[in-house]
């Protein structure tokens, strides 16, 4: 659901991404519904970066809010393994290929291709569930001193699968 573009003489406005911000929307909707994180924490906004970027690469949200068939293809698109990275980079790369005239550039694209910068670049602190408690079959350690394990990851890793986990709540 891609907004009309409108060649006209008079105006000047300003071009409004309909359709990034309609993704946002749909996938702020399936997070909140999921109500896995708090709407106010990094985690959630990976999640629902991630989800928008899943939304809009894939044509776009529909008019209806999400039927079942556009339910499974985003369990299909978010699942563990399914190469979601280099979907991602790969739709990113069509999409930027000049098809409208120069010097007009797509709004929608430029909100998809930021959400995606802020998803590689930006490291979120993970949980290191080794770090809770050691595996049964290692020997625990006496030696008094707790060695904190932190464990940073892209904020993709951890939003594309709270999306996941939020789409099969949905």
């Amino acid at each position: 659901m891609r907004p009309e573009h409108h060649e006209e003489t008079g105006g000047g406005g300003l071009p409004v991404p309909m359709a990034w911000m309609y993704s946002e929307y749909i996938a702020d909707e399936v997070l909140v519904t999921g109500d896995l994180m708090e709407p106010t924490t990094l985690e959630y906004r990976a999640g629902r970066d991630a989800l928008a970027l899943t939304i809009f690469l894939s044509d776009g949200a529909g008019a209806d809010d999400l039927p079942a068939a556009r339910v499974d293809e985003l369990r299909l698109l978010t699942a563990y393994g399914a190469g979601w990275r280099r979907w991602v980079c790969a739709r990113l790369e069509a999409l930027e290929r000049p098809t409208a005239p120069a010097g007009a550039p797509d709004p929608d694209l430029s909100m998809a291709r930021a959400a995606w910068r802020w998803l590689e670049e930006t490291e979120l602190l993970a949980a290191d569930l080794d770090a809770i408690s050691p595996p049964p079959w290692e020997p625990v350690d006496d030696d008094g001193e707790e060695a904190e394990t932190q464990v940073w990851t892209p904020a993709w890793q951890l939003g594309l699968p709270l999306g996941h986990l939020a789409v099969h709540l949905y």
